[in-house]
């Protein structure tokens, strides 16, 4: 099964300088880990929530507004593709994202049942 991970990062991780140059090389180390895991597609880099256009169509008019209309704690950071057994496995890969253990959070949506050429 594949799953998109996105990461809600925010500002979670931006205090890093407040921590030890070990903490910051862990954090570093975790993030790689992760990006060389089995099954895993890492993502784009995304940059920063505050430097987003969120576009909308509203009666037939194009809008669009600086940055994501959430909280900059919940906006998402990055995301990427993991392909994995279950949703126990996921779960497991996402508990061990840096966000994750900072802050920040890490969903997981299944993929497949919107690509898949049996889906509706």
């Amino acid at each position: 099964m594949k799953y998109i991970m996105l990461i809600y990062q925010g500002t979670a991780l931006e205090g890093q300088a407040a921590l030890s140059e070990e903490e910051r090389k862990q954090i570093h180390a975790d993030y790689q880990e992760i990006s060389r895991a089995p099954g895993v597609t890492p993502g784009v880099p995304m940059g920063r929530p505050e430097d987003a256009t969120t576009v909308r169509v509203e009666g037939g008019r194009t809008l669009t507004t600086d940055g994501p209309f959430v909280g900059m704690k919940e906006a998402v950071g990055g995301w990427f593709i993991l392909e994995a057994d279950d949703l126990d496995a996921a779960i497991e890969l996402a508990a061990r994202h840096p966000a994750a253990r900072h802050g920040g959070a890490i969903e997981i949506r299944p993929s497949e049942v919107y690509w898949s050429k049996e889906a509706p």
